[in-house]
């Protein structure tokens, strides 16, 4: 299970001696227990947001004055509670702040997040079947990063692959087949990528076979309620 450490520091506090975080986030990386953290410019740097009325209301400056503020945040993974409390006393800012540890809230778990993907996948899949251009793209977030190297050409960014995808679904007599011959995934709450080879075969309206095989990798993100891909690089098997 994923948890927050919200690391709590005191502008109260000598922080001369404490013991540097290098080793603490170095250690715990090793064992893969923090995902990811950084740290939180001074709350002087803050500004407040607040609608009322439907007016908003900027305040700069942190949302209480307090002593105590967050300084930085840690993702941890962990296989309990018990364990993320004992890597949040070892962090070196225990010592002289607090360390609030807080469990994500349980929205979905990694096999329905690589659920979510490979359904985006099989849509691609139906999609180029049926050669319908907008169902292939509304797969793709808008301003997804996309680059293709096939048939010895460069395509990169949404324009040249909607222009590609286009030609290809034009230049096809019937049915495009897209067979995925390995799909290897890695997820998380917000973000997951994947590697395949991807088969495209078929037959061109001037009597000539389409076969290409792409070695491709996707990256996708959460947007909104769903994932959509952001990142893709392929390229063509062809003379490799």
């Amino acid at each position: 299970m994923k948890y927050m450490l919200l690391v709590c520091g005191d502008d109260t506090a000598d922080a001369s001696g404490m013991a540097p975080v290098e080793p603490w986030v170095e250690e715990l990386g090793d064992r893969s227990v923090r995902l990811h953290g950084h740290r939180l410019a001074l709350p002087a740097e803050a500004v407040t947001v607040r609608v009322r009325g439907g007016e908003v209301l900027r305040t700069d400056g942190p949302f209480a004055e307090t002593k105590e503020y967050v300084a930085g945040y840690d993702i941890l993974e962990c296989d309990s509670l018990e364990e993320a409390v004992e890597a949040a006393a070892g962090h070196p800012v225990a010592t002289i702040g607090a360390m609030e540890v807080r469990p994500f809230w349980p929205m979905w778990d990694e096999e329905d997040a690589e659920t979510a993907i490979r359904g985006i996948d099989t849509e691609l899949t139906q999609a180029a079947r049926e050669r319908d251009l907008e169902r292939t793209l509304a797969c793709y977030a808008p301003d997804a990063e996309v680059f293709h190297l096939a048939d010895g050409h460069e395509r990169q960014g949404m324009d040249a692959h909607r222009k590609a995808l286009q030609d290809l679904f034009a230049a096809a007599d019937g049915p495009v087949t897209r067979e995925v011959l390995d799909f290897r995934v890695q997820v998380d709450e917000s973000v997951g990528f994947a590697h395949s080879l991807v088969r495209l075969t078929g037959t061109r309206t001037d009597g000539t076979a389409l076969d290409d095989t792409l070695r491709v990798t996707t990256g996708y993100r959460d947007i909104g309620l769903r994932r959509l891909i952001t990142l893709e690089h392929a390229v063509s098997l062809k003379g490799a």
